[in-house]
């Protein structure tokens, strides 16, 4: 009896544990992809600006991916200035020369992979910086996976040297946030997800 009740309270006990390991938030152990080209241990930028993310069906997060990575660039990289999103909104609708800069940035990227360097350098002196990053939102969804509920935030980053336009880093990566309940706000997945991603960005974290 004494080792039947031990039994249920060992089992019991692994079935909590498991339970509560199922809700924290998955994403630990290096990012998915990463990849640095040959000067990103020494790329110092002085300046950068979090471009307005690449167009895809999570449209409607943009605004909050473009604010939660500046914030997170602000807190965890050593560059002297961040452009703010409002200032880089701002910039884009008031220069025509500069929206169209980006838009032939985006088109050029989504044709070829790589980075245009006539049109990033162009991007760099619109926003007055010598480095920008290019984002798209590869998911910012709820759904059900491996039988639990989650909330799901992806990103895709790339950094690129504005003077020249070619590429530093780029990382891919995502964060799952599992509920029973109540629905996760992806906007808090996606800081966590922010920060382990520019944590890994060149260059060296602030200390």
């Amino acid at each position: 009896m004494v080792y039947c009740s031990m039994f249920m309270f060992h089992h019991l006990r692994y079935a909590v544990s498991i339970f509560l390991l199922s809700l924290l938030v998955v994403g630990c152990g290096g990012l998915q992809e990463v990849w640095e080209g040959p000067g990103a241990k020494i790329f110092r930028p002085q300046a950068i600006a979090v471009l307005p993310p690449m167009a895809s069906q999570y449209d409607s997060a943009r605004e909050d991916i473009q604010l939660v990575l500046s914030d997170a660039i602000n807190k965890s990289v050593s560059i002297e200035r961040v452009v703010s999103p409002e200032n880089v909104t701002d910039i884009f609708q008031a220069s025509k020369e500069a929206f169209d800069a980006l838009v032939f940035y985006f088109s050029r990227l989504e044709m070829t992979g790589q980075s245009d360097k006539d049109s990033a350098v162009k991007l760099g002196k619109a926003l007055n910086v010598d480095s920008f990053l290019v984002v798209r939102i590869n998911s910012w969804e709820y759904l059900r996976k491996d039988g639990d509920n989650v909330g799901r935030v992806g990103l895709s980053l790339r950094l690129v040297d504005a003077t020249t336009g070619t590429t530093v880093w780029k990382a891919r990566h995502e964060r799952s946030s599992s509920y029973m309940f109540y629905r996760p706000n992806l906007k808090d997945v996606a800081k966590e997800l922010a920060a382990e991603m520019i944590k890994a960005m060149p260059p060296q974290a602030k200390q």
